[in-house]
């Protein structure tokens, strides 16, 4: 069994962006990359998040924006945010943390970032590209595992993928670019049917369901490359995914662990688009 090391690879990525951005500067760049955050609220685990967006930019050299907004915000607050943004010549990429206040509408929100700074790839725009097989920003974990997968040389031509989890955010993506890939795949959820079955019969299975230790040892194959995107709390309040470690570890030939394994690459594929978008709107290569 190989541990796939989340860490290692975000480490070797984000220093190959710093160099980008340092070899940028000493180009003399009209302007700045910097990634904006709109976080609305004060929802605990998304102040995590944000902090540690924040954090990644300044290890890079990329700017980073924190527009934070109050839990009461109307939708018009947050557009106007948006749309000020949007206009900001020395911002290459927007995000919108979610969750949002329930008040909110999400994808019509979503929908206010210009495509070509949404480095989340969560616009309409930017899905409709990757489900049409043009160039697109991707959303974030997705990619990341695609990077994860090629780092360690995982052929995945021809191979039989079993995806677990419909989400806009990663099921979905991910399904489509593990069909780019030229793999064959299955999304499953949570009305499948004989659910084992199905992934016991998959070369890579990509858990992404948000269950504690939900994929068990009988549910895979022997020698199956196991992704685990989930992050959850187990019955003792011990951080894990959605895989059972302990009992799936031995039957595979590849697995990420949790924490160390998706969660790293998230963070860092969000500033690597962001490096991206830049590249895009300045023409620069």
């Amino acid at each position: 069994m190989q541990l796939i090391d989340g860490k290692l690879v975000a480490a070797k990525m984000r220093a190959e962006i710093a160099s980008e951005v340092a070899r940028l500067r000493e180009k003399g760049m009209k302007k700045q990359v910097g990634l904006a955050v709109i976080f609305v609220g004060d929802d605990p685990a998304s102040q995590v998040y944000v902090r540690n967006k924040i954090k990644a930019c300044e290890e890079v050299g990329i700017n980073s924006y924190l527009c934070k907004l109050p839990q009461d915000s109307s939708f018009e607050d947050v557009a106007a945010t948006t749309d000020k943004l949007n206009r900001d010549e020395n911002v290459s990429g927007i995000i919108l943390q979610l969750p949002i206040p329930r008040h909110l509408d999400e994808n019509k929100l979503i929908d206010l970032i210009v495509p070509q700074k949404d480095v989340d790839g969560c616009t309409a725009a930017q899905k409709g590209r990757l489900w049409t097989g043009r160039d697109s920003l991707v959303a974030c974990t997705p990619y990341g595992v695609m990077k994860l997968l090629d780092f360690y040389g995982i052929p995945l031509e021809g191979k039989n993928s079993v995806v677990v989890g419909r989400s806009n955010l990663v099921g979905k993506p991910m399904a489509q670019l593990l069909l780019d890939r030229n793999c064959t795949v299955t999304v499953c959820h949570s009305r499948t049917k004989d659910l084992a079955e199905i992934t016991r019969s998959a070369d890579i299975v990509v858990v992404a369901i948000g269950k504690a230790k939900f994929l068990k040892a009988d549910m895979v194959s022997e020698g199956a490359v196991v992704i685990d995107v989930g992050m959850d709390r187990d019955e003792n309040g011990k951080l894990c995914g959605d895989v059972d470690f302990d009992e799936v570890s031995s039957k595979c030939s590849y697995i990420t662990p949790v924490p160390g394994g998706v969660g790293p690459m998230t963070v860092t594929m969000l500033i690597a688009n962001t490096l991206e978008a830049y590249k895009k709107s300045e023409g620069v290569l």
